[in-house]
């Protein structure tokens, strides 16, 4: 599957430029870089790294709740749906049964 290329322009952008040029003109310099500035300080408050951990644990542990649920349910149904006999009980049930062959099959590759 291929795909075609994607559309590049490699002509400059005029509303782009026009943008920067006067936000970079010497009398909105100032103003530009005292705007960037705030925003890299908010953004670093906003991004430390004990900020980013709180974050990702509260739905760590929601996920960890929602696994652990779901291992439970499915233990729990495997658990209730092994109703056969184990080697052991099969081996040591009555002779008046008749051998069955899982048993001894499972009694000879266990061995």
């Amino acid at each position: 599957m291929t795909q075609g290329p994607l559309p590049f322009d490699h002509r400059p952008d005029p509303v782009l430029g026009a943008a920067l040029r006067r936000a970079l003109e010497p009398e909105g310099e100032a103003a530009f870089l005292a705007r960037l500035l705030a925003r890299v300080d908010e953004v670093r408050l906003a991004a430390t790294w004990d900020a980013v951990l709180a974050r990702w644990a509260r739905l760590g542990v929601v996920a960890a709740a929602v696994v652990a649920l779901a291992a439970g349910y499915f233990v729990g149904r495997a658990t209730a749906a092994s109703t056969r006999q184990t080697v052991a009980e099969a081996l040591l049930a009555p002779r008046t049964q008749a051998p069955v062959v899982e048993v001894v099959l499972a009694s000879v590759l266990g061995n």
